[in-house]
């Protein structure tokens, strides 16, 4: 099989980060391109608000801003990575739940392969706490989901 894309969903944890340098070593070797996905639930926490001391802006701002500014440094961190490797990427950063977004993503830009990172929860602790990398493998996707365990 051939890999042209490979879509490689982010969440700034240790484990997605894992998951980032297998998909551009991966890349590297096939030719693909990659797509880096933040998705940033802010519906959530609609009514809250970060303290400026704490923003990078210094100003107050909603969670939902706070968390779409996390997002871009870990896409950008990735695209670093990719760039030093010689890979195309490119990055979106969806907001809503991130099984959802990241199945919807998968429709839209027809990747070869989603490449991500798992905690290693049980299947149990999975369907109870909504892991979403358990999420993309069951869901409606038919995508081949590769997935790179902490």
């Amino acid at each position: 099989m051939m890999f042209s894309m490979i879509l490689v969903p982010l969440d700034g944890s240790e484990t997605a980060k894992k998951a980032a340098k297998y998909a551009v070593g991966f890349a590297k070797q096939t030719g693909a391109k990659i797509k880096f996905i933040g998705v940033v639930e802010g519906n959530r926490y609609l009514a809250k608000s970060v303290p400026a001391r704490k923003s990078p802006t210094h100003l107050i701002e909603t969670v939902e801003d706070y968390l779409r500014q996390a997002a871009e440094a870990y896409l950008k961190e990735a695209e670093i990575l990719c760039r030093e490797n010689g890979v195309q990427s490119r990055k979106v950063i969806r907001s809503g739940h991130p099984v959802e977004e990241i199945v919807k993503e998968a429709k839209k830009s027809k990747p070869d392969l989603i490449i991500m990172g798992s905690h290693g929860k049980s299947k149990v602790k999975a369907a109870v706490l909504g892991s979403i990398t358990f999420g993309v493998i069951h869901g409606t996707t038919t995508i081949p989901v590769l997935v790179v365990r902490r």
